[in-house]
């Protein structure tokens, strides 16, 4: 069987694929423009640094783009942008900061502004005058990686890497006293005051200061801190007493501390311990009182001039103050007195209370010996211990003349007799003198002494009347008589005899007065 016969296919072309060895040099350009955006990108990123952001409580002073984030003046940063935080209270800055700057951001890193500042006796930031202000930091020593920070409102007055101890110190009021306020030991400055705050029970103030290294070795448990601001000047019963320190403390104030040389050596203190601030030199080294007994001593006189904290001595040596000064009234005898409280220290006598029996009470024996002492005169008088200014101290003393008396032990304080003061004594024998004086009749004597005088006067006035009538009568005797009749010699005669008996007798007064022994011994022999 024949095979169909097959219509020979047309000559129609046939697609070829064809393979490509290589890309298209089209797509160089956008692959090689792809590489170079990401390396310029990545360069870009890596050059920049971190990203940090910074509250400032106001954003006074700086400003975006141009405010730099500088570290011993070299700038490591700066602002990119400044705006209000989310409350409107605060200004928020984003910074940029320089590459190989990731160890300064870390938790305990503290930024600040630096600005014109004049504190105390420092002046800073005169540079920003000219310049502009910028932000600074001080580094901390976490090792915690931080970007958002709250910036300081003062620059940190110790810098982090400075050597030394921050001590606290608990002061009743601020007084003076501020941030940057130097520390003195012995007039050299080596500390500052850092910060104070109010404490939680918000009865005293805690004070913080930064004693430099090595000085900071020399507090002790015993050191003694005490507020040296200005010129302390007291005028009180023991007289004037001028404290100063430095002539920087004068001007600004200041604090100074000391450790007294006597004693047990203690260790150093540890960081942050805890002192009293005493209000100057004399209260910080103050002998502290052992067992003070406080006694009330009434008297019924002026207490003018004596105020609290008076010294109470005994024949000059100190033992106790006087604690407050009160005012009383008898209802049924209207008798007003002072009662004063003092407290005393019988150690500061030399007063000890030693070899006690077994069972022995102390009190009992202390309370013998104030009897006993009581009973030989001693008592309590007021003496003035300052004549400028009147003030007043209480002294105890013997007075072997005094009225018997006793203590009241049944009043709490017991009760102590007391004596006038000297100055009240003479105040006393003043008054009896002017008594005496008031006494005397002055006007009745004046009235006699001016009746007296009265009665000369017409006594004279009549003798001289007599006068005048005798010499009448010797010129009429005179025209009666010739002159060389016997009744003229024989005057003569008398007048000569009277004239050498007159002349007898001065020349008697005048030997008396040279010699008036000669009444009682006699003319001596030989003399004329």
């Amino acid at each position: 069987m024949p095979e169909p016969e097959t219509t020979p296919a047309p000559n129609v072309p046939q697609a070829r694929v064809v393979r490509r060895g290589r890309l298209s040099r089209v797509w160089i350009v956008p692959v090689v423009a792809a590489l170079a955006g990401a390396w310029i990108a990545v360069t870009k990123v890596m050059s920049e640094g971190p990203t940090v952001t910074i509250q400032f409580k106001t954003a006074e002073g700086i400003e975006a783009g141009k405010t730099k984030i500088k570290y011993n003046g070299v700038e490591i940063g700066t602002l990119q942008t400044v705006k209000l935080s989310d409350d409107h209270r605060s200004a928020v800055a984003t910074a940029r900061m320089e590459p190989d700057t990731e160890h300064f951001l870390v938790e305990d890193t503290r930024f600040w502004v630096v600005r014109p500042r004049i504190s105390g006796a420092s002046v800073s930031g005169l540079g920003t005058l000219i310049s502009g202000a910028f932000v600074t930091l001080d580094i901390g020593d976490s090792k915690k990686s931080q970007r958002e920070f709250l910036a300081l409102e003062l620059p940190p007055v110790v810098a982090r890497e400075e050597p030394g101890r921050e001590f606290v110190l608990k002061a009743p009021d601020l007084g003076s006293l501020d941030a940057g306020t130097p520390l003195f030991f012995r007039r050299i400055k080596v500390g500052e005051v850092t910060s104070y705050e109010l404490a939680k029970d918000s009865k005293t103030l805690a004070v913080k200061v930064f004693v430099l290294s090595p000085y900071d070795e020399l507090v002790t448990a015993n050191t003694r801190f005490w507020n040296a601001s200005g010129v302390d000047v007291s005028l009180t019963a023991s007289g004037l007493n001028v404290q100063t320190e430095s002539a920087l403390s004068v001007l600004i104030g200041g604090i100074a501390f000391e450790t007294p040389s006597t004693g047990v050596d203690l260790p150093e203190s540890d960081v942050d311990s805890v002192f009293p601030l005493y209000e100057n030199h004399e209260a910080a080294f103050r002998t502290p009182a052992h067992d003070p007994q406080t006694f009330v001593l009434v008297f019924h006189q002026s207490v003018r001039g004596l105020a609290p904290g008076a010294p109470v001595e005994f024949r000059g040596i100190p033992i106790g103050e006087v604690v407050s000064v009160d005012a009383e009234l008898d209802a049924k005898s209207f008798d007003f007195r002072a009662p004063v409280t003092i407290s005393l220290d019988a150690q500061r006598l030399g007063v000890h209370v030693i070899s006690l029996e077994p069972g022995a009470d102390p009190d009992a024996v202390r309370r013998n010996v104030i009897d006993s002492m009581v009973l030989h005169g001693v008592r309590a008088q007021l003496e003035t211990g300052n004549l400028l200014t009147g003030a007043l101290y209480v002294s105890f003393d013997t007075f072997p003349d005094a009225p018997p008396a006793m203590i009241d032990w049944s009043h709490k304080p017991p009760r102590m007799p007391t004596v006038s003061g000297q100055l009240e004594t003479m105040e006393a024998s003043v008054s009896s003198i002017l008594n005496k004086v008031d006494k005397i009749p002055f006007e009745t004597l004046g009235t006699d002494l001016q009746k007296s005088v009265a009665d000369l006067d017409r006594t004279l006035a009549t003798a001289n009347a007599a006068l005048v009538s005798a010499k009448g009568a010797l010129d009429n005797t005179g025209r009666l008589v010739e002159p060389n009749s016997q009744l003229t010699t024989d005057l003569g005669n008398t007048l000569r005899s009277v004239d050498d008996a007159a002349n007898s007798v001065r020349v008697l007064a005048d030997y008396l007065e040279r010699h008036p022994e000669s009444l009682i011994r006699g003319k001596p022999q030989g003399t004329k």
